[in-house]
């Protein structure tokens, strides 16, 4: 009997200290996924965490995006849409997004809305506009996963489109929404 006593003592001090690794292991893990996502978002991403207001995920791909960000895509959408249907709103804010995402283009929105000859709107100075509540809501619907674009990077009208480029690249996945054509290319 006395040796059953130690036993189960013995049994009870084992599986208390393998509880205590457990949750301790445990922490630790939660810690590095903490500290990970911090180094994420300070290193990579370069934003501090009190600017971002919104995060949008697409296939476990993240982009922390500002009240700037989110500022600049309206203004894009309002020059670039304005007319078009709420639908086509949605489709420029997420063309934004999907070149954030893809490589062979800058990796936040900002770059992306500035880059050299990217939108007609930033080179003739329409950017510089008051977007309505509309273009806001587009851009939120974007930013939630909506894309009638088929996950196109380009748009054009091609009624009225002056860039050679546009016109002749060998296009992908096309979907007209009002005057623009949204398209993806092999380029």
């Amino acid at each position: 009997m006395k040796y059953l006593k130690t036993i189960f003592i013995l049994l009870i001090t084992l599986l208390f200290s393998a509880e205590i690794k457990v949750f301790a292991y445990s922490d630790t893990i939660e810690m590095r996924k903490k500290n990970l996502n911090d180094e994420l978002n300070t290193i990579l991403i370069n934003i501090p965490k009190e600017k971002v207001v919104e995060v949008f995920n697409h296939n476990d791909n993240l982009i922390y995006l500002t009240k700037e960000d989110l500022d600049l895509m309206a203004k894009i959408v309002y020059a670039e849409s304005k007319g078009e249907p709420y639908e086509g709103k949605v489709a420029v804010a997420s063309v934004i997004l999907n070149r954030v995402l893809t490589p062979g283009f800058p990796n936040s929105v900002k770059e992306v809305v500035f880059q050299p000859n990217a939108f007609s709107c930033v080179n003739n100075g329409e950017i510089n506009v008051l977007p309505t509540e509309e273009c806001y809501d587009a851009v939120y619907d974007a930013i939630e996963g909506n894309d009638p674009t088929n996950e196109a990077l380009f748009f054009y009208n091609p009624d009225i489109a002056t860039c050679a480029w546009m016109q002749d690249v060998e296009k992908s996945d096309s979907k007209l929404i009002g005057q623009h054509l949204f398209f993806k290319t092999s380029y």
